[in-house]
């Protein structure tokens, strides 16, 4: 892909009522729950996809042990397929 390349956005706002754009980077699906990797230009965040009512919404991922958990198996999974 090309560095330049637009890649979806989204909008999220946090507990305080702050909003911050993100870069969709991957949407992957890992022990019965999707998952969204959104970037800026200074943070990378991992978030869990809830489905309520037909409705896709982002919910944060507090656990660190779960979080990391599914990070270091979604490097895994590049790794062994690499894009092209």
């Amino acid at each position: 892909m090309d560095s330049n390349e637009v890649r979806d956005q989204i909008t999220i706002e946090d507990e305080q009522g702050q909003e911050k754009d993100y870069s969709v980077e991957a949407l992957f699906d890992m022990e019965d729950h999707s998952y969204a990797l959104l970037t800026s230009n200074d943070e990378t965040i991992l978030m869990r996809v809830e489905d309520n009512n037909n409705e896709q919404y982002l919910v944060g991922i507090s656990d660190p042990n779960e979080r990391d958990s599914i990070l270091h198996a979604y490097e895994i999974a590049v790794e062994a397929n690499p894009a092209e």
